[in-house]
Protein backbone atom coordinates (compact mmCIF):
# COMPACT_ATOMS: atom_id res chain seq x y z
CA UNK A 1 0.00 0.00 0.00
CA UNK A 2 3.13 2.56 0.42
CA UNK A 3 3.23 3.08 -3.35
CA UNK A 4 -0.56 3.56 -3.69
CA UNK A 5 -1.90 5.01 -0.72
CA UNK A 6 -5.60 5.63 -1.94
CA UNK A 7 -5.67 1.58 -2.17
CA UNK A 8 -6.35 1.78 2.08
CA UNK A 9 -9.87 2.68 0.45
CA UNK A 10 -10.43 -0.71 -1.21
CA UNK A 11 -7.67 -3.05 0.91
CA UNK A 12 -8.99 -6.12 2.18
CA UNK A 13 -11.14 -5.38 5.59
CA UNK A 14 -8.79 -6.02 8.49
CA UNK A 15 -9.30 -8.39 11.20
CA UNK A 16 -12.76 -8.01 13.19
CA UNK A 17 -12.53 -5.82 16.35
CA UNK A 18 -13.13 -6.97 19.84
CA UNK A 19 -16.52 -5.91 19.80
CA UNK A 20 -18.67 -3.85 17.54
CA UNK A 21 -20.37 -1.53 20.43
CA UNK A 22 -23.75 0.53 19.80
CA UNK A 23 -23.45 4.00 21.28
CA UNK A 24 -27.11 5.49 20.17
CA UNK A 25 -30.49 3.44 18.69
CA UNK A 26 -29.82 4.48 15.04
CA UNK A 27 -28.38 1.41 12.63
CA UNK A 28 -25.35 3.47 12.06
CA UNK A 29 -24.87 4.61 15.87
CA UNK A 30 -22.18 2.26 16.65
CA UNK A 31 -18.37 1.80 16.78
CA UNK A 32 -15.76 -0.94 16.98
CA UNK A 33 -13.51 -1.60 19.88
CA UNK A 34 -9.95 -2.80 19.43
CA UNK A 35 -8.18 -3.89 22.34
CA UNK A 36 -4.14 -4.73 22.68
CA UNK A 37 -2.88 -7.34 24.23
CA UNK A 38 -2.45 -7.44 28.30
CA UNK A 39 -4.30 -6.61 30.96
CA UNK A 40 -5.00 -2.90 30.61
CA UNK A 41 -6.09 -0.38 31.82
CA UNK A 42 -5.08 0.87 28.36
CA UNK A 43 -4.71 4.21 26.38
CA UNK A 44 -7.52 5.18 24.09
CA UNK A 45 -7.60 6.81 20.63
CA UNK A 46 -11.27 7.78 18.96
CA UNK A 47 -10.98 6.99 15.48
CA UNK A 48 -13.16 9.86 13.22
CA UNK A 49 -12.81 8.24 9.72
CA UNK A 50 -13.12 10.16 6.79
CA UNK A 51 -15.06 10.37 3.33
CA UNK A 52 -16.05 14.02 2.62
CA UNK A 53 -18.79 13.25 4.94
CA UNK A 54 -20.60 10.94 2.15
CA UNK A 55 -22.35 7.25 2.62
CA UNK A 56 -19.85 5.46 0.34
CA UNK A 57 -17.26 5.35 2.74
CA UNK A 58 -17.49 3.86 5.98
CA UNK A 59 -15.71 2.98 8.86
CA UNK A 60 -13.83 0.00 7.61
CA UNK A 61 -10.48 1.37 5.84
CA UNK A 62 -10.00 3.01 9.35
CA UNK A 63 -9.73 0.13 11.09
CA UNK A 64 -6.19 -1.15 9.49
CA UNK A 65 -4.31 1.77 11.33
CA UNK A 66 -6.63 0.94 14.39
CA UNK A 67 -5.06 -2.78 14.11
CA UNK A 68 -1.81 -1.25 13.82
CA UNK A 69 -2.38 0.60 17.16
CA UNK A 70 -3.84 -2.52 19.08
CA UNK A 71 -0.71 -4.03 17.82
CA UNK A 72 1.43 -1.28 19.80
CA UNK A 73 -0.56 -1.12 23.14
CA UNK A 74 -3.39 1.81 22.64
CA UNK A 75 -6.83 0.59 22.13
CA UNK A 76 -9.37 2.21 19.62
CA UNK A 77 -12.64 3.29 19.18
CA UNK A 78 -13.54 3.82 15.54
CA UNK A 79 -16.46 5.51 15.75
CA UNK A 80 -18.94 4.94 12.51
CA UNK A 81 -21.82 7.37 11.80
CA UNK A 82 -24.86 9.02 9.71
CA UNK A 83 -23.45 10.59 6.40
CA UNK A 84 -24.88 12.32 3.24
CA UNK A 85 -26.83 10.06 1.73
CA UNK A 86 -27.80 8.38 5.04
CA UNK A 87 -31.50 8.59 6.92
CA UNK A 88 -30.88 11.74 9.28
CA UNK A 89 -27.48 12.12 7.93
CA UNK A 90 -26.34 15.66 7.14
CA UNK A 91 -26.63 18.42 9.60
CA UNK A 92 -27.00 18.02 12.22
CA UNK A 93 -27.15 14.24 12.63
CA UNK A 94 -23.59 13.99 11.05
CA UNK A 95 -22.09 16.15 13.87
CA UNK A 96 -24.00 14.57 17.15
CA UNK A 97 -23.74 11.25 15.64
CA UNK A 98 -19.88 11.98 16.50
CA UNK A 99 -20.40 13.82 19.69
CA UNK A 100 -22.42 11.08 21.17
CA UNK A 101 -19.69 8.45 20.20
CA UNK A 102 -17.18 10.57 22.15
CA UNK A 103 -19.54 10.65 25.08
CA UNK A 104 -19.69 7.12 25.60
CA UNK A 105 -16.28 6.97 26.11
CA UNK A 106 -17.44 6.43 30.09
CA UNK A 107 -19.61 3.94 29.48
CA UNK A 108 -16.83 1.98 27.56
CA UNK A 109 -13.94 2.42 30.41
CA UNK A 110 -16.93 1.07 32.93
CA UNK A 111 -16.88 -2.21 30.50
CA UNK A 112 -13.55 -2.92 29.42
CA UNK A 113 -10.39 -2.18 31.00
CA UNK A 114 -9.27 1.75 29.19
CA UNK A 115 -7.70 4.23 31.07
CA UNK A 116 -9.93 7.46 30.42
CA UNK A 117 -7.38 9.66 32.22
CA UNK A 118 -5.48 8.64 28.70
CA UNK A 119 -7.29 9.52 25.52
CA UNK A 120 -6.94 10.95 22.64
CA UNK A 121 -8.97 11.56 19.42
CA UNK A 122 -7.46 11.00 15.41
CA UNK A 123 -9.41 12.29 12.29
CA UNK A 124 -8.83 12.02 9.02
CA UNK A 125 -10.17 14.45 6.49
CA UNK A 126 -13.89 15.03 6.76
CA UNK A 127 -13.28 12.30 10.27
CA UNK A 128 -10.25 15.55 11.09
CA UNK A 129 -13.28 18.11 10.36
CA UNK A 130 -15.74 15.84 13.02
CA UNK A 131 -12.78 15.09 15.63
CA UNK A 132 -12.02 18.76 16.12
CA UNK A 133 -15.26 19.78 16.55
CA UNK A 134 -16.19 16.72 19.33
CA UNK A 135 -12.67 17.17 21.02
CA UNK A 136 -13.70 20.78 21.71
CA UNK A 137 -17.15 20.03 22.83
CA UNK A 138 -16.33 16.68 24.59
CA UNK A 139 -16.88 16.87 28.63
CA UNK A 140 -13.80 14.30 28.76
CA UNK A 141 -9.88 15.90 29.93
CA UNK A 142 -8.58 14.92 25.81
CA UNK A 143 -4.60 14.63 26.11
CA UNK A 144 -5.34 15.96 22.24
CA UNK A 145 -6.30 15.51 18.91
CA UNK A 146 -5.01 15.00 15.55
CA UNK A 147 -6.57 15.98 12.47
CA UNK A 148 -4.92 14.28 9.73
CA UNK A 149 -5.26 15.95 6.08
CA UNK A 150 -8.31 17.62 7.96
CA UNK A 151 -11.17 19.88 6.53
CA UNK A 152 -10.71 22.84 9.13
CA UNK A 153 -11.63 25.44 7.50
CA UNK A 154 -15.23 25.11 5.85
CA UNK A 155 -15.41 28.92 3.96
CA UNK A 156 -12.17 28.78 2.98
CA UNK A 157 -12.32 25.02 1.42
CA UNK A 158 -15.90 26.07 -0.18
CA UNK A 159 -14.25 28.98 -1.28
CA UNK A 160 -11.74 26.94 -3.29
CA UNK A 161 -13.74 24.99 -4.86
CA UNK A 162 -12.02 21.56 -3.15
CA UNK A 163 -15.51 20.10 -1.36
CA UNK A 164 -17.15 19.94 -4.82
CA UNK A 165 -19.99 21.09 -3.23
CA UNK A 166 -20.15 18.87 -0.34
CA UNK A 167 -20.23 20.92 2.52
CA UNK A 168 -23.53 22.52 1.04
CA UNK A 169 -24.77 19.69 1.14
CA UNK A 170 -23.81 18.79 4.51
CA UNK A 171 -25.05 21.90 5.78
CA UNK A 172 -28.80 21.89 3.62
CA UNK A 173 -27.10 25.01 1.76
CA UNK A 174 -24.36 27.09 0.96
CA UNK A 175 -22.76 29.72 3.60
CA UNK A 176 -25.24 32.46 2.29
CA UNK A 177 -28.30 30.47 2.55
CA UNK A 178 -27.44 28.81 5.75
CA UNK A 179 -24.74 30.98 7.66
CA UNK A 180 -25.66 30.03 11.17
CA UNK A 181 -25.10 26.41 10.63
CA UNK A 182 -21.54 26.71 8.88
CA UNK A 183 -20.53 28.92 11.54
CA UNK A 184 -21.59 26.31 14.25
CA UNK A 185 -20.00 23.11 12.23
CA UNK A 186 -16.80 25.23 11.13
CA UNK A 187 -13.63 24.49 13.36
CA UNK A 188 -12.05 27.59 12.17
CA UNK A 189 -15.13 29.68 13.40
CA UNK A 190 -15.38 27.87 16.81
CA UNK A 191 -11.81 28.69 18.21
CA UNK A 192 -10.40 28.34 20.07
CA UNK A 193 -11.44 24.84 21.02
CA UNK A 194 -9.70 24.51 24.26
CA UNK A 195 -7.55 21.16 23.29
CA UNK A 196 -4.16 20.27 22.51
CA UNK A 197 -4.33 20.00 18.37
CA UNK A 198 -2.01 18.49 16.13
CA UNK A 199 -2.95 19.38 12.38
CA UNK A 200 -0.99 16.82 9.97
CA UNK A 201 -1.13 17.82 6.49
CA UNK A 202 0.57 16.23 2.89
CA UNK A 203 2.74 18.89 1.71
CA UNK A 204 1.35 18.61 -1.80
CA UNK A 205 -2.60 18.24 -0.58
CA UNK A 206 -5.30 20.88 -0.99
CA UNK A 207 -5.77 21.18 2.53
CA UNK A 208 -2.42 22.44 3.30
CA UNK A 209 -3.25 26.21 3.12
CA UNK A 210 -6.18 26.14 5.03
CA UNK A 211 -4.42 24.28 7.81
CA UNK A 212 -1.28 26.65 7.83
CA UNK A 213 -3.91 29.63 7.69
CA UNK A 214 -6.32 27.86 10.73
CA UNK A 215 -2.84 26.90 12.38
CA UNK A 216 -1.81 30.91 12.88
CA UNK A 217 -5.25 31.45 14.07
CA UNK A 218 -6.10 28.94 16.64
CA UNK A 219 -2.62 29.97 18.47
CA UNK A 220 -3.58 33.69 18.48
CA UNK A 221 -6.69 32.56 20.32
CA UNK A 222 -4.72 31.11 22.79
CA UNK A 223 -5.12 27.37 21.74
CA UNK A 224 -2.08 24.69 22.07
CA UNK A 225 -1.59 23.73 17.96
CA UNK A 226 1.00 21.80 15.86
CA UNK A 227 1.65 21.87 12.41
CA UNK A 228 3.21 18.90 11.24
CA UNK A 229 3.73 18.96 7.47
CA UNK A 230 5.05 15.90 5.10
CA UNK A 231 6.86 16.79 1.61
CA UNK A 232 5.99 14.77 -1.74
CA UNK A 233 2.94 13.17 0.82
CA UNK A 234 -0.71 13.62 -0.48
CA UNK A 235 -4.32 12.98 1.15
CA UNK A 236 -3.84 9.10 2.24
CA UNK A 237 -0.53 8.63 2.91
CA UNK A 238 -1.32 9.93 6.35
CA UNK A 239 -4.01 6.96 6.76
CA UNK A 240 -2.05 3.82 5.84
CA UNK A 241 -0.05 1.51 8.19
CA UNK A 242 2.68 1.38 5.38
CA UNK A 243 4.00 4.27 5.20
CA UNK A 244 6.43 6.70 7.10
CA UNK A 245 3.88 9.16 7.60
CA UNK A 246 1.51 7.33 9.83
CA UNK A 247 4.58 5.64 11.50
CA UNK A 248 5.13 9.71 12.64
CA UNK A 249 1.57 10.35 13.52
CA UNK A 250 1.50 6.91 15.53
CA UNK A 251 4.54 8.37 17.04
CA UNK A 252 3.10 11.67 18.19
CA UNK A 253 0.19 9.84 19.36
CA UNK A 254 2.30 7.22 21.81
CA UNK A 255 3.73 10.89 22.99
CA UNK A 256 -0.01 12.62 23.64
CA UNK A 257 -0.96 9.44 25.60
CA UNK A 258 2.21 9.43 27.78
CA UNK A 259 2.03 13.24 28.58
Amino acid sequence: MAGNSLAILTAQPPPDADARIVYGEGPLQFGDLRLPAGEGPHPLVVVVHGGYWQAIYNLIHAGHLCVDLADHGIATWNLEYRRIGDPGGGYPGTIDDVAAGFAFIGELGRRYPLDLERVAAFGHSAGGHLALLASGRSELRLRGVISAAGVVDLHETHRRGDDKGLIARLLGGGPEQASERWLEASPRRRLPLGVHQILAVGADDVHLEPNESYAAAAREAGDEVELVTFDGAGHFELVDPATAEWLALRGRLEELLKR
